[in-house]
């Protein structure tokens, strides 16, 4: 019995550690989405991005949010939403990163 139960406990901890993926999914608020050019902007700027589920990434103009999906082991959450700001677009709590703007 000692066996059986030393043997479920170890094999329970090596399939819990065996993760391959993370599904999440994330709503960015993004004032300044109001037409079809700013969407393929934030599209362009996200495309890149390793873990998104780019095929079924929601963009709602009249909301001004983006719905995305995303598998956490592969990519953090901040990273959607800095590359949102650098396509020059506030996202969520992080202001637009505008490049056109000399420091």
């Amino acid at each position: 019995m000692k066996r059986l139960l030393l043997l479920v406990t170890v094999g329970g901890t090596l399939l819990s550690g065996c993760r391959i993926s993370d599904l999440r999914e994330i709503t960015v608020s993004v004032p300044g989405m109001a037409s079809e050019t700013d969407v393929q902007r934030i599209r362009a700027a996200l495309s890149p991005l390793a873990g998104l589920d780019k095929e079924n990434t929601v963009f709602d103009i009249e909301g001004r949010v983006v719905r995305v999906r995303y598998d956490s082991m592969h990519i953090a959450n901040k990273n959607i939403e800095i590359a949102i700001a650098e396509a020059g677009y506030d996202a969520n709590s992080i202001k637009a990163i505008r490049k056109d703007v000399p420091k």
